[in-house]
């Protein structure tokens, strides 16, 4: 029986996902703030992580896979948890035992996992085109360029701003359940729920922030 048929694996498997995505989401901020402070840093750093043979070839395709592994897991829990609530209650109060963000969780995830779609169509395609389809040479200085362009049309950035206003709710339940999930239960508890209600709230509120920066920056 494969590991991931236990119902305690696939929590933690789904745990250790979020973990790193959190990780990824965290040094993606810091990146891309720093195209509100300076341009030329953002070009830097920018132009590292899309060179750099290490993470271009290893790290990109973990995140792709992280990010796949852990929407997926999470539709076969939401799956399993409807399964079981069904067979072991005659009438589930959703309302009286969990809060409105952990009986959502799906909805928010769908709506996040379509953000990343467009981010990709938007980022991480015409990257690839430009490189290895169109096989241009590279510039160092055309990614705050790229970067602005895509926050010209009002469409776009109140999709960004919807998308992360629901990523903070999915945050807001998920960070704690993931320490919950590995056993990270104890007296530090209530401080890692602020840590987390924090990150929730401050992370995608500073991706809110650059992309209506760059907005009314163009207009």
């Amino acid at each position: 029986m494969s590991v991931l048929n236990s119902s305690i694996a696939r929590k933690v498997a789904m745990a250790l996902s979020a973990f790193f995505l959190l990780i990824f989401l965290l040094l993606h901020f810091v990146i891309n703030l720093t195209s509100v402070i300076s341009p030329d840093s953002f070009n830097e750093f920018s132009h590292f992580m899309g060179t750099n043979p290490l993470i271009q070839f290893l790290m990109q395709p973990v995140l792709i896979f992280g990010v796949v592994f852990h929407f997926v897991m999470g539709f076969i829990l939401e799956a399993r948890n409807k399964s079981a609530r069904s067979v072991g209650y005659v009438k589930y109060a959703g309302s009286e035992n969990s809060t409105w963000m952990s009986r959502n969780m799906i909805y928010s995830g769908l709506v996040v996992l379509a953000f990343l779609l467009l981010h990709f169509i938007d980022f991480w395609l015409p990257e690839l085109n430009y490189k290895y389809i169109q096989h241009n040479p590279e510039d160092p200085t055309r990614y705050y360029h790229e970067l602005i362009e895509k926050f010209h049309n009002p469409v776009r950035v109140g999709a960004y701003v919807l998308a992360f206003v629901l990523l903070a709710l999915h945050l807001l339940h998920g960070f704690q359940s993931a320490f919950q999930s590995v056993g990270f239960n104890n007296k530090y508890t209530p401080a890692i729920k602020k840590l987390g209600n924090l990150y929730a709230i401050l992370i995608p509120l500073g991706f809110i922030f650059i992309a209506l920066f760059h907005y009314f920056n163009a207009h």
